[in-house]
């Protein structure tokens, strides 16, 4: 069994006042330790690589369609760049505030090295504000409001490999504002056998996602809802840069997998399921797989119940009414939608119970049975 991090290797130090023991950087510029705890009032600071400069000083990130121009010593909107004297600065290069090993089924990736584990992190964070985010704690706050340590990416491909892990998973918060990491963090994996995912909102422009999808084996993206009225009032973004998100990712080559939360009454109708479902089928096809996933009360959305299994069914067969060859469910642990069946001859391939794979017959990316080619990322 693969070892979780403890305490003391992530490096974040216990209790809730523990200012003094946190790291400072060396007066001689020498680097920081692995793992050490970064001080709250010394984020790390990097030039950040997709923004342009603007007269008196101002800059415009060009990293998330926001496109936030900002004046000298003032931050954008995800609250994790600065503007430091006309030099746009990431404060989150290097600064994981989360570091775990989670199953790859986790993610959710279930066509990604079923079984596997990965190796996951996270920066402080966030490029929109989800009323039913999570993880809340470490998105919606400042690097500086949350416990990090120094986690460069050599460090985290050297510490996935010593575990004997393959993947390494930008997750938990939103890998956009820590772009340039997941970058760096993708390129130290693939000379040493340690791939790279990332689990997004799909809320990027187009030139960022470009330049950094071919060090990728795989995204999926959370497809909030196929409203934009959903997206202004319960995300705080926009629809239409998410759907050119996912299209650039087909397109690449780049294995995708698309998951949606369903929230009884916001985004859960008949209707719009179906219009999602129709759009993901013309404009991606029909083996992309979607996950259904089932809502619980969280963050400023505890005042809806969980999603009705019916509501989930309903989804599922509607998916797969309209041919797409894998549609999922997710948080309904047991049910048969957490399985791959070979959409050709109906066999079960893969056989899941919640982040478990209980069996695994898929032979060579084919079924076992018909020889159906089943696309993902397999070995």
């Amino acid at each position: 069994m693969t070892a979780a991090f403890t305490r003391r290797e992530f490096g974040i130090a216990a209790g809730a006042s523990c200012a003094a023991a946190l790291f400072r950087r060396p007066a001689d510029g020498a680097p920081p330790a692995i793992g050490a705890p970064i001080a709250a009032d010394e984020p790390p600071a990097r030039e950040a690589s997709w923004y342009r400069k603007l007269p008196e000083g101002r800059v415009e990130c060009q990293l998330c369609p926001r496109g936030c121009q900002v004046a000298d010593a003032e931050r954008g909107g995800c609250g994790a760049r600065e503007n430091r004297g006309g030099t746009y600065t990431t404060l989150v290069y290097g600064a994981a505030c989360a570091l775990h090993i989670d199953p790859i089924e986790k993610k959710p990736f279930f066509h990604v090295l079923p079984g596997a584990q990965a190796l996951s992190y996270a920066t402080a964070g966030c490029n929109v504000e989800c009323k039913f985010c999570q993880n809340w704690e470490i998105s919606q706050f400042r690097p500086e409001q949350v416990r990090s340590a120094w986690w460069p990416p050599e460090a985290l491909t050297a510490a996935a490999r010593q575990r004997g892990l393959p993947l390494l998973a930008a997750t938990y918060s939103e890998p956009t504002v820590f772009w340039e990491y997941v970058r760096d963090a993708a390129a130290a994996g693939r000379g040493s056998g340690v791939r790279s995912v990332a689990v997004s909102n799909g809320f990027i422009q187009e030139a960022p996602l470009k330049d950094v999808l071919p060090l990728l084996a795989a995204v999926k993206v959370d497809l909030k809802a196929f409203s934009e009225r959903f997206y202004r009032e319960v995300v705080r973004g926009e629809l239409k840069p998410v759907l050119k998100t996912l299209e650039v990712i087909r397109a690449s080559g780049v294995w995708l997998e698309i998951v949606v939360l369903l929230i009884p009454g916001l985004n859960d109708s008949e209707a719009e399921v179906r219009a999602l479902v129709r759009w993901v089928r013309t404009n991606l096809g029909t083996d992309v797989p979607l996950h259904f996933t089932r809502f619980h009360p969280t963050y400023r959305l505890t005042n809806l119940p969980p999603t009705p299994l019916a509501t989930m069914e309903r989804s599922w067969r509607i998916a797969k009414d309209e041919g797409l060859a894998f549609p999922y469910l997710g948080n309904v642990p047991g049910h048969a939608g957490e399985s791959t069946f070979c959409p050709a001859c109906g066999y079960r391939l893969i056989h899941r119970i919640g982040f478990e794979v209980v069996e695994n017959t898929m032979a060579g990316g084919r079924c076992s049975r018909c020889g159906r080619t089943i696309p993902g990322v397999w070995s």
